[in-house]
């Protein structure tokens, strides 16, 4: 891998911290993601399941772990099932871990190889009163590709109809939206990354330079810095296709005059930053682009504010909606009348502020984690209010991570340039 290894302690400290939210008696089953296939024989880069990183540190395709803490055997109460690496792997795909290596990566005794999967289960299974299996629950998951947790889910459910089954999700939810310091290291590494590349397209943009080659220039800094690339698809969006909250085109040249709306961030052993900036092509905001841009930061700076301990989501959410509101009156784009007759479902200020204001943050970018669970110390949330104004063929996003802690919360994107006066200082020197 890329990154610099990670401490075992991390992935040992989560799995002891999974095992007090079991039932007794409890075997749980994860398993690695597929790589996925793109046409003839091509696959897309491999993407490891989250759960399982997070619980063994193995960055691995074709891995298996099972956890049964409370097995008479000692030495059955941690296993991890790897594909046996080979002489013939080796030369076409590179080496796989060892079973010493993967030991050091997790923390984790017992290795074996996935031909003694069958053969180890069957001395635990029948030992079980329930047995926790994990699936994707994320609200806006995809629902199109089977997975291997999904065969996995059918098959066991074939081979041993009469057991008590468990969703793993709700209880890996719960621990990874509060993170732990060594994952905080490990987002603040993405960010870092995240800033040099913002920093260097800074010093790239100007008129009449194509979207595709500022996405050239993030990734070149990315890779350098030992990210494996982009943490989501980049958004790199120029004059009204900024009004596009998912553009990824990234193929229209950027005009003099344009504001250049950037959402793009590095990932870094899997834990990823988010980030995004809006920035005038030319080095120069107009006044009206410096209007909209100003009011989008206040929102951002009262929004941030309002990520502390003990808040509920949909709370922050309205709290926000208030002051975006008073923003776009400001700004002539909405009226008090406007405001009277709104629809309670679609309020006015969604005509230009259509989406939430902050998600969780971590091994997945739309981190998971309950919507309705308050606010807690450890937990990162975007911060990233916009104003889109189509008809002017405008969009302003800012977006910085917030750590919350007890004492109120941590921007870890301060060091990043943001203020409107700083991006024309860096982009006119």
């Amino acid at each position: 891998m890329r990154y610099e290894a990670i401490d075992s302690q991390l992935v040992t400290t989560n799995r002891q911290r999974l095992y007090k939210l079991l039932k007794p008696k409890s075997l749980v089953v994860l398993n690695a993601n597929d790589p996925m296939p793109t046409n003839a024989d091509g696959t897309m880069g491999f993407k490891q399941n989250s759960d399982l990183f997070y619980l063994s540190g193995v960055d691995q395709e074709e891995t298996i772990l099972v956890l049964f803490p409370d097995h008479p055997d000692p030495k059955f109460r941690e296993a991890l099932f790897l594909r046996e690496t080979s002489e013939l792997i080796a030369i076409w795909e590179g080496e796989k871990l060892t079973k010493a290596q993967a030991t050091k990566v997790s923390g984790i005794q017992r290795i074996y190889w996935m031909n003694q999967f069958e053969l180890i289960f069957s001395q635990l299974v029948f030992e079980a009163d329930y047995v926790y299996l994990n699936t994707n629950e994320h609200a806006r998951g995809p629902g199109q590709v089977q997975t291997r947790d999904a065969r996995y889910i059918r098959d066991f459910k074939d081979r041993y109809p009469l057991h008590r089954l468990e969703r793993l999700a709700p209880l890996t939810y719960y621990l990874r939206a509060v993170k732990q310091p060594q994952e905080i290291d490990l987002l603040k590494k993405a960010i870092d990354i995240t800033n040099d590349g913002f920093l260097r397209v800074l010093n790239f943009v100007k008129p009449d330079v194509w979207e595709y080659e500022i996405e050239a220039e993030f990734i070149h800094e990315f890779t350098r810095k030992r990210s494996k690339g982009f943490a989501y698809g980049p958004i790199i969006a120029s004059g009204k296709n900024a009004c596009v909250l998912h553009y990824i085109e990234n193929d229209r040249q950027c005009k003099d005059g344009d504001i250049l709306l950037l959402d793009v961030a590095a990932e870094y052993a899997n834990y990823n930053a988010d980030l995004t900036r809006s920035i005038p092509v030319n080095g120069r905001f107009t006044p009206r682009q410096r209007e909209v841009y100003d009011a989008v930061l206040r929102v951002m700076k009262a929004a941030r504010s309002l990520l502390v301990t003990g808040t509920l989501l949909d709370d922050y959410q309205a709290e926000v909606a208030k002051i975006m509101e008073s923003e776009l009156l400001g700004l002539g784009l909405l009226t008090k009348q406007d405001i009277e007759k709104q629809d309670p479902d679609w309020p006015a200020y969604k005509k230009y502020f259509m989406h939430g204001t902050s998600h969780l943050l971590g091994l997945d970018v739309h981190d998971v984690g309950s919507r309705y669970r308050a606010f807690a110390p450890g937990m990162v949330f975007t911060c990233e209010p916009g104003i889109y104004i189509r008809e002017e063929g405008l969009g302003i996003r800012l977006e910085n991570n917030i750590l919350i802690t007890a004492d109120g919360n941590i921007d870890l994107m301060a060091h990043i340039p943001i203020e409107a006066e700083e991006i024309e200082e860096i982009m006119n020197r």
